[in-house]
């Protein structure tokens, strides 16, 4: 299956580190070479690289390895295809825009026999992966249940989302990132887990390179930076794993909400 990472900080931050890590799993230490690809937010706006080639043989992901893009939010995806060809439309993330907002989305997993629930009528994938096909699903449930105007109060939103991940899940395995550019919600179906850093910051080790990083020296008192991966990215971090049906809910580093 593919794999998954995340950030969520308060303060512009470059995932260099973590998808250095992420990036090795893409054909040196683990099989996902079918496609990868990364989302960095903004302010309002997102930038979003892809390829359909290993992130271990990639020439642009060896650009997001030694460019530090700082961002408060990130979304990356390494793929082992099961659903769908191996092609540049089925790379995730995936991105759509509701509420004058870019949503931005990576699943990790495989369903079957979903054709019958996901039929939609706002969102329409592009690519023939059943990921893209529920990101899709999904949206479209958010707009029937929530109109086109954005509620003021985004934590029945995701809520609701939840409940339709809860359903996902019926059909197989449904690990999932989604963030809206402002909160970065995370679901787990059987492997996912994050870490939270802040003061005082250490030392830390990747495990699929030999790669260290003092984040002491890189970070001021006051940051916090959550990372979620598919499974821990250092061997020196007490890393937090989820249970099948958790999700939680990320801002600026900090958890706002969970199950």
């Amino acid at each position: 299956m593919c794999e998954l990472l995340a950030m969520s900080a308060n303060v512009p931050t470059d995932i260099v580190f973590s998808f250095t890590g992420l990036a090795e799993r893409g054909g040196v230490t683990g099989p996902h070479v079918d496609g990868w690809g990364i989302t960095f937010y903004e302010g309002k706006g997102s930038r979003t690289f892809k390829d359909s080639k290993p992130s271990s043989d990639s020439h642009v992901a060896h650009l997001i390895k030694s460019y530090p893009i700082k961002s408060e939010i990130v979304v990356s995806h390494i793929r082992q295809a099961n659903r769908g060809e191996v092609c540049l439309e089925n790379t995730h993330p995936f991105t759509r825009e509701l509420w004058g907002r870019y949503w931005t989305y990576a699943h990790n997993g495989q369903l079957s026999d979903y054709e019958t629930l996901f039929n939609t009528k706002h969102f329409q994938a592009v690519g023939d992966t059943d990921s893209e096909m529920a990101f899709c699903w999904i949206m479209d449930r958010v707009v029937e249940q929530f109109g086109l105007q954005q509620p003021q109060d985004m934590k029945p939103v995701f809520t609701f989302i939840a409940s339709l991940a809860d359903k996902i899940k019926q059909l197989g395995v449904f690990n999932m990132l989604l963030t809206d550019g402002v909160d970065l919600m995370i679901y787990c179906s059987n492997n996912l887990c994050h870490i939270t850093r802040r003061a005082p910051f250490g030392k830390a080790k990747l495990i699929d390179t030999d790669v260290v990083i003092d984040f002491q020296k890189e970070t001021t008192p006051d940051d916090v930076v959550t990372v979620i991966a598919t499974r821990p990215l250092t061997n020196n971090e007490q890393w937090h794993v989820l249970a099948p049906g958790d999700w939680k809910i990320f801002r600026k580093g900090e958890l706002i909400l969970s199950r």
